[in-house]
């Protein structure tokens, strides 16, 4: 049988940065990898930085809701390609968008007579910000059903609040039985090691679906999230991009969920900036030596609630002309 890990977690809360610190593991290096996210255009696969994994996008929208039925096929076809020696692979790792309900991918992976004959689910590895996670535990369901279907939880960021014990007892109350781990700790052997199937699935027969029913129903999400992208060809100037990132965080704030980028920077050709962040908080942006793919565009991706659309593309563009207005005199 082949091993299934799920990874999943509110938007921001590290999945990606856990999943490529995992996957540099050699004993994780024939891990095929779905990544699954809740956007316009697809960036994590482009992110995470792994070796020779087998690595699908799935991008058509959430695995909980759209992309359930897909999730069944890809994993199918992963099946197949083993079978025939065009895929080489010992386990799969699937990270779900930050929006995503595990309980019906659960059940789903659970309950399909052809992922059943090749596939065991693993475990699931729930990503916690240890910042920004009582709030998203106080306002997004997504983000407590996530946490209630753990086997292992994954806290991030406490090397930036140094502690959060308050957050920790929560978690525990709300999931008894999983393990609570702080991300400097976590190896891929303490984060993926086989866990108890009985006790995931009275786990997932206890929490309510979150309209009240019965608990495999179809996913909802928070109302007035959604999701936008700002792409261009052109590259953006470094201070540009210094401003608008800085204009974000002042005119958007908690309503700025999400933010994940690649930006062509015009003073460093060829190497992308990577850009993070999450409500009012950015990450200083890191380089990659390269582009990881054919697709050299600028492309950041926005989840947001109340923001309108067009407003951080209108927002870069009179940044940009003010830079390059002041750049000429």
């Amino acid at each position: 049988m082949i091993p299934v890990s799920v990874v999943t977690g509110f938007l921001g809360s590290g999945k990606t940065t856990l999943i490529g610190r995992i996957l540099r593991d050699p004993g994780f290096n024939r891990t095929a990898v779905i990544v699954n996210e809740f956007g316009e255009i697809g960036l994590d696969h482009d992110l995470i930085a792994s070796s020779d994994e087998t690595l699908l996008a799935l991008t058509t929208g959430c695995l909980c809701c759209a992309v359930r039925g897909d999730l069944v096929e890809t994993l199918l076809d992963l099946r197949r390609r083993r079978a025939a020696g065009s895929a080489v692979f010992d386990r799969v790792l699937i990270e779900t968008s930050g929006l995503a309900d595990p309980a019906p991918i659960l059940h789903a992976l659970m309950t399909d007579g052809g992922v059943t004959e090749a596939f065991v689910i693993d475990g699931v590895v729930t990503v916690v910000d240890a910042m920004h996670g009582d709030a998203a535990l106080d306002s997004h369901p997504e983000a407590r059903r996530q946490a209630a279907l753990a086997d292992r939880l994954v806290i991030s960021k406490l090397d930036v609040v140094g502690d959060n014990a308050a957050l920790m007892a929560r978690l525990a109350a709300l999931n008894p039985g999983a393990d609570i781990i702080p991300a400097a700790a976590v190896t891929a052997a303490s984060c993926f090691a086989p866990s108890d199937p009985e006790a995931r699935a009275l786990r997932l027969a206890s929490v309510p679906d979150q309209r009240g029913g019965a608990p495999f129903s179809t996913a909802r999400h928070t109302d007035g999230i959604e999701t936008f992208s700002l792409v261009r060809d052109r590259p953006v100037p470094a201070l540009a991009l210094t401003m608008l990132l800085q204009a974000l965080t002042e005119h958007c704030g908690s309503r700025l969920l999400r933010v994940k980028g690649l930006v062509e920077v015009a003073e460093m050709p060829g190497q992308p900036a990577v850009i993070h962040g999450v409500q009012h908080v950015f990450t200083p942006p890191s380089f990659l030596p390269r582009w990881p793919s054919a697709d050299h565009s600028t492309r950041m991706v926005f989840i947001a609630r109340d923001v309108p659309r067009y407003f951080p593309a209108r927002l870069l563009a009179a940044i940009e002309a003010e830079v390059l207005d002041t750049t000429v005199r």
